[in-house]
């Protein structure tokens, strides 16, 4: 069988050359001026590649293909090549239609199109296959990381051709990284580096490598890593009163975020362990008093540890009397009223002592001037001034 495929593959070329041959020198007639059209096909690795010829006009005249090999593959409705992926789709005397399916890179090349007139005419169509990107893959990750270590994300992909391009997202947003691009025979090997300081904001962040490639028609390919961040905790207290009284009820809750979760936290008060008492409940991170009273007030504090360190906050509890506290109400405003009134008055006086103080500096100036020609100082041109020495000689004492 195999004997025979190759003796009618030798057949057809003998007879393709005589048909070249013929047409060289005349035997063979034809249109003049008429050409084969064809038109470049792009094809994803894997799939159906079409090539179609087509001539107008044409009068019976032969159409063949051939690949880049230069071997026939069908010439007119016979088939020369014995390759089970080539099939003849269409074939009259103005049209030879073939298809290649599951296509290889190794397929991609120049085809031929002849139409055998005298002289022969030719058309290339080129064929473009391709290489589609594999899955990427996220190395690199250290679970679980501490915070404030370096780590370095790789994504990669092989297989693209043309090359792959890659992008990096931290949850939606998009983070540049380091790009490097490898050939690898015809496919493309791509990668991209990220680098980051990871802290306790990096827990639970997904962070996401996606492949853009114009042979990925549907969706992109893409991994995606989750990023578990080791932190020690921090703690807050939070409490449902703002002004805490007798006989009311009061929570406080020990918030805490760590990683590991500080689980569970320690409550004090005033350096020592909480008193036993039925009104006063722990409940995991909650500190409840029932009913409150002044034998409450005191430092209350709450801490919470893992292995990477130990947080504590505290609150001072102070319980007021609501009988006085209304009362400490009317004394607060009262006295905000009588310190406004002293601020008021002070203001004033100040405003008037400046003016006062003023006006006399000008008149002091003002004699100075009038006596100034004689006098050897300030003091004695004011006595010489007019006006000045006649009141001096009225306020003059004798002695007897």
């Amino acid at each position: 069988m195999k004997l025979k495929s190759h003796l009618i593959f030798t057949l057809y070329t003998i007879y393709g050359i005589l048909l070249k041959v013929m047409a060289s020198k005349g035997k063979v007639r034809g249109i003049s001026g008429q050409y084969p059209l064809v038109q470049n096909v792009t094809v994803t690795e894997g799939g159906i590649a079409n090539l179609t010829c087509r001539v107008e006009f044409n009068d019976n005249t032969s159409l063949q293909w051939s690949n880049p090999a230069q071997q026939t593959l069908f010439f007119g409705d016979k088939k020369a090549l014995r390759d089970n992926r080539i099939e003849l789709v269409r074939a009259t005397s103005s049209e030879l239609t073939i298809s290649i399916s599951d296509v290889t890179l190794s397929d991609e090349g120049m085809y031929t199109c002849s139409l055998f007139t005298m002289p022969v005419r030719t058309a290339k169509a080129y064929l473009t296959v391709l290489g589609v990107p594999e899955k990427p893959e996220i190395d690199g990750l250290t679970k679980p990381a501490m915070e404030g270590d370096h780590i370095t994300l790789t994504c990669i992909t092989q297989g693209s051709k043309p090359a792959a391009d890659l992008r990096w997202f931290r949850n939606e947003k998009e983070v540049k990284g380091a790009k490097e691009v490898n050939a690898s025979g015809k496919t493309f090997t791509v990668r991209s580096s990220l680098q980051l300081q990871v802290d306790r904001n990096d827990d639970g962040v997904a962070y996401t490598c996606r492949v853009d490639h114009v042979a990925l028609t549907q969706a992109p390919q893409q991994a995606t890593e989750v990023l578990e961040v080791h932190y020690a905790p921090r703690v807050e207290i939070t409490h449902s009163l703002e002004v805490p009284q007798e006989g009311q009820y009061l929570k406080l809750e020990c918030v805490s975020k760590g990683n590991p979760s500080p689980d569970p936290v320690m409550w004090t008060k005033d350096g020592s362990e909480l008193p036993d008492l039925d009104r006063m409940i722990v409940e995991g991170r909650e500190l409840t008093f029932t009913s409150l009273n002044k034998t409450d007030n005191g430092t209350y504090r709450c801490e919470a540890s893992n292995h990477l360190g130990t947080s504590s906050a505290q609150y001072v509890l102070y319980v007021y009397d609501p009988n006085a506290l209304g009362q400490h109400g009317t004394d607060h405003a009262l006295i905000g009223g009588v310190v406004a009134v002293v601020v008021f008055v002070t203001l004033c006086l100040i405003i008037v002592l400046g003016r006062y103080l003023a006006r006399h500096k000008g008149t002091y100036l003002t004699n100075e001037a009038k006596g100034a020609d004689d006098a050897p100082d300030a003091d004695t041109a004011i006595i010489n001034a007019e006006g000045n020495h006649a009141h001096a000689e009225e306020k003059k004492e004798y002695f007897i």
